[in-house]
């Protein structure tokens, strides 16, 4: 089957285009002939092996799956003898282990059938970053109708999907993006928007209830002003921050510590993947409170200039890798 790959830790340029075995089908797993895969900051993290901490994981020299990817839709080609939930030919979306390839593996337990409303890339965007913004929204901030909601980077791949959660969860929602995302942000349910390059998130001297902070850039005391005082901040990653060992998840870590002296929630997301927490979204996106929002789709070869677009801070929503070719639903 054709495969990205690679040897080593580096930039995406050390990802290639080969042709590797089929992977073998254990009991409990499931085997899915990969439509579409997502491509989002956590394989950015795996590929390059920083912060340090990541290798601890998954390899210390050399990553232990050559094959990068987690999000995929696509359909089940075999399964393991003790899977009972999936069968031959069942469409399907979800996370798995070396997604950027024709066929990859995954767990019963992190699949669901796939939104019949969704192409195969559209349902590929969804697993990895709508099941943080979920978490995210949903189970950390537990947002409740009527209170003020501020998703920093909500013109991401994670942002898109938390500010119609809190939407659709009845709250007051503030999108902070830059300029080329106002309108985009706007469209998918955002009450108010703010431009991050013209006013920070303290010069309108509100207080919100929740923060979910994508970006990763801001110092805690900057997030803390514009937080009420029983208020909960959601840090997600650390994309944002430079340096080998912790990057941005420094932030991250004084929050946990923090966070018990003072009335604030801090609460550094770490997220949930489950079938359940997928057919919340599927439910989400056959209700029309949830759409997927695509910024482009790329061929499988170009999985590193995809990764370099998504790191670099361009994405509008989410990149997929179209690893069959454009599909329907």
């Amino acid at each position: 089957m054709k495969a990205i790959a690679q040897d080593g830790y580096g930039p995406p340029q050390v990802l290639e285009l080969r042709d590797v075995d089929v992977p073998t089908v254990g009991d409990t797993d499931v085997l899915v002939r990969v439509r579409a895969a997502g491509v989002d900051p956590g394989v950015w993290h795996l590929t390059t092996g920083l912060p340090y901490p990541v290798r601890l994981g998954y390899g210390l020299r050399r990553p232990r799956h050559r094959i990068p990817g987690m999000d995929l839709a696509g359909v089940v080609e075999a399964v393991g003898r003790d899977v009972t939930r999936f069968a031959l030919g069942d469409e399907v979306f979800g996370t798995g282990t070396g997604s950027y390839a024709e066929y990859a593996l995954a767990p019963e337990g992190k699949l669901a059938p796939k939104p019949a409303a969704l192409t195969f890339e559209e349902a590929a965007a969804v697993p990895v970053s709508g099941q943080t913004a979920l978490t995210a929204v949903r189970d950390a901030a537990k947002v409740r109708p009527g209170q003020r909601v501020l998703v920093i980077g909500a013109g991401g791949g994670v942002g898109c999907f938390a500010v119609q959660l809190a939407a659709a969860a009845g709250a007051h929602v503030t999108g902070v993006c830059g300029p080329t995302k106002l309108d985009l942000v706007r469209s998918i349910g955002a009450d108010e928007v703010v431009d991050h390059t013209r006013e920070e998130i303290t010069d309108r001297g509100i207080r919100y209830d929740v923060i979910v902070d994508t970006a990763g850039n801001r110092p805690l005391s900057s997030l803390r002003r514009a937080l009420t005082r029983k208020g909960t901040l959601v840090l997600v990653g650390g994309e944002a921050a430079t340096g080998r060992w912790l990057q941005g998840f420094d932030r991250q870590l004084r929050a946990l510590l923090l966070s018990p002296l003072v009335g604030q929630r801090l609460v550094p997301l770490v997220a949930r993947e489950s079938s359940e927490n997928l057919a919340a979204l599927a439910a989400l996106v056959d209700a029309g409170r949830l759409r997927p929002v695509l910024d482009r789709t790329w061929p499988l070869a170009d999985a590193a200039a995809a990764l370099l677009h998504v790191w670099g801070g361009h994405a509008r929503g989410k990149n997929v890798l179209a690893v069959a070719g454009p599909t329907g639903r």
